[in-house]
């Protein structure tokens, strides 16, 4: 099992860890701060620091086969540095932070988008350059609407924190599930919820800033039909808060 660091210190930017294996889809090492790919989150890039300056460039992050396996993917032309790498040979796992910190500042504002628009979701995309939200609705929604409560809701710095409840305390309150595309992460018998202070609580395993504020400047790029029962929304970072 990799030690998740990301889950509880997403501000985290490195950690030493031990390579468990080389697998044919990448490394997985005992412990990591890189989140992988899921829940409508992109995965982390960064690097791997090996003893004597060498460094393996990851180009995105996985979940394995393992239910608990994170594989750590190596850009491609890393033949030689990989070919030395094996179980126990210590690692410096580093993210692309500036990566990171743009999926963590998209993330929160999907939740803030959540809590204007009450609507179930069916689809959902956080990248480092937008991100995507799709509604499952059939009324129409209004651009100027959706920036001007984005804006409220960032400049009114609400905290936002992680808190855990138990498989049967979600079972019995199935109204805090807000996706019909992705279903909370169980099998631990806890699940993990993220709580934006009087504004929303969801289950959600991604990584989110600590505060509203934080996010910055957004504005609304696209508003579109996608069928009879679904609105995609569509947020970009203002020129302002692109940093």
């Amino acid at each position: 099992m990799t030690e998740t660091l990301f889950r509880e210190e997403p501000y985290r930017r490195d950690c030493e860890a031990r390579v468990r294996s080389v697998e044919a889809g990448g490394i997985v090492l005992d412990r990591t701060v890189f989140y992988p790919r899921g829940g409508g989150q992109a995965g982390d890039a960064g690097r791997l620091d090996l003893a004597g300056g060498n460094a393996i460039a990851v180009l995105d992050t996985v979940k394995g086969e393992g239910p608990a396996d994170i594989l750590h993917v190596p850009a491609p032309g890393q033949e030689a540095a990989l070919a030395a790498l094996g179980p126990g040979t210590p690692v410096t796992a580093r993210i692309d932070w500036k990566r990171r910190h743009r999926h963590m500042r998209f993330h929160t504002a999907t939740h803030l988008l959540c809590a204007i628009v009450p609507k179930q979701t069916n689809g959902c995309s956080i990248t480092a350059d937008y991100a995507r939200l799709d509604f499952d609705m059939t009324e129409l929604l209004d651009r100027e609407t959706l920036e001007r409560e984005l804006a409220r809701l960032v400049e009114e710095a609400h905290d936002v924190r992680t808190i855990w409840i138990t498989d049967a305390e979600l079972d019995a309150k199935p109204e805090l599930v807000r996706t019909m595309s992705v279903q909370p992460p169980r099998g631990v018998g806890r699940v993990r919820l993220l709580e934006i202070a009087g504004v929303d609580l969801q289950p959600c395993g991604g990584t989110h800033v600590a505060n509203t504020r934080e996010i910055g400047a957004l504005r609304v790029v696209k508003i579109e039909k996608k069928s009879a029962r679904s609105r995609r929304v569509v947020l970009e970072f203002a020129k302002s808060g692109s940093g």
